[in-house]
């Protein structure tokens, strides 16, 4: 079999080994005569997995004393209302960092769970330049100004479909906040090592970096958690998670178990600090390109917030996108194509993404660039 090369930006590539140990494993998992699938979240073998991805994720992100991992569902759409039905209180607001469109969706969310409460959401940090269609976000912030009341700070540390994205320079920092920070990771989440103690909470969904579809990964403070609200529902309060090691409900028991696969496929792999490395060398192969045809390719993005995870360009004209992504998919490379809102071409470089897929497909990018420039 010819495995595409997959350069869709959610769900996304998983590593091949990841899943070739699942279909290895798929029909008799652990000598059990049954799949990984079909057994309870309450026995011993689905719990030897849960617990190791746990494990495996504490590892390799180096998580603090103090903080816990949680596996939720419901993507970072669902942690746009939880984060402010938890952390909204009398007298406080939500304070929101824009740099792009899922930036301003979580905003969106935070505006109206505040209103059920009689509080509101601001915007305390933005990149956006213009309006309605031609609004656009080309960089990060460099500061974020609070107000006295503000509950928690939210960022999007590397928007998907601008391709911008926060401490991207090697040393670079996160901008800190007078209030507790929070990130949604779910686009770059364990491309690099992360000093976890700067945040209160990050999450992130696990379906373009760190497994499949259907899951959710929460890293918080426990400290910061127990400040929640207690007057919502149980299964919307982040301490009943807590509680239950991630077991209150049925979770997506084989998504957590392609994590868990991920996760060691990660550690066997060098690590985070390996995985950096060859992050870094795809970005330098991709904008070494987009730059070396500035003729005929032009990334939107101020350089020092180029994303390293999702790479977007632009064509000189719409018809050369299209022939762009036509071509490049009888060569077997998909999911090429920009976000629909912004057009262009999109190139999702995540972590299972290989260093030699890029290689070709910068080749692909010269050739292309020669015919048709």
């Amino acid at each position: 079999m010819s495995r595409a090369l997959n350069f869709n930006p959610g769900p996304a590539t998983l590593p091949l080994a990841a899943l070739e140990r699942a279909q290895k494993e798929l029909l008799d998992f652990a000598g059990s005569g049954m799949s990984v699938i079909e057994h309870s979240h309450r026995g011993k073998d689905y719990e030897a997995v849960h617990n190791e991805a746990i494990s495996l994720l504490r590892e390799l992100l180096e998580v603090p004393a103090g903080y816990e991992v949680l596996f939720l569902q419901g993507g970072a759409s669902t942690q746009f209302a939880t984060i402010p039905m938890n952390f909204l209180t009398a007298g406080t607001h939500g304070a929101y960092v824009l740099t792009g469109a899922w930036g301003e969706k979580a905003f969106s969310e935070g505006k109206t769970v505040a209103a059920l409460y009689g509080l509101s959401a601001k915007v305390v940090a933005t990149s956006g330049t213009g309006d309605g269609k031609d609004k656009s976000y080309v960089r990060v912030v460099d500061s974020i100004a609070t107000e006295p009341g503000a509950a928690y700070v939210h960022l999007t540390s590397n928007e998907t479909i601008h391709g911008v994205q926060f401490a991207v320079a090697p040393g670079a920092e996160f901008p800190t906040a007078n209030a507790p920070l929070i990130a949604d990771m779910s686009s770059d989440f364990l491309w690099k090592k992360l000093d976890v103690s700067k945040f209160s909470l990050i999450y992130a969904g696990a379906q373009k970096n760190i497994g499949p579809s259907g899951v959710t990964i929460v890293v918080a403070k426990r400290e910061f958690l127990d400040k929640g609200r207690k007057d919502i529902p149980k299964i919307f309060q982040y301490r009943t998670h807590v509680e239950n090691n991630s077991l209150y409900n049925t979770p997506p028991t084989f998504g957590i178990y392609l994590v868990r696969n991920v996760l060691a496929w990660a550690k066997e792999s060098g690590g985070l600090a390996k995985l950096e490395a060859d992050n870094r060398e795809k970005g330098r192969l991709l904008y070494g390109t987009i730059d070396g045809h500035a003729g005929f390719y032009k990334c939107p993005v101020d350089v020092a917030s180029r994303s390293l995870m999702n790479v977007v360009f632009r064509l000189p004209s719409e018809a050369l996108e299209e022939k762009f992504v036509s071509e490049a998919k009888k060569q077997r490379m998909v999911g090429l194509k920009g976000h629909r809102s912004v057009g262009g071409i999109r190139v999702s470089t995540y972590n299972a993404v290989s260093v030699a897929w890029i290689e070709q497909l910068t080749e692909f990018m010269k050739a292309f660039a020669k015919a048709n420039g």
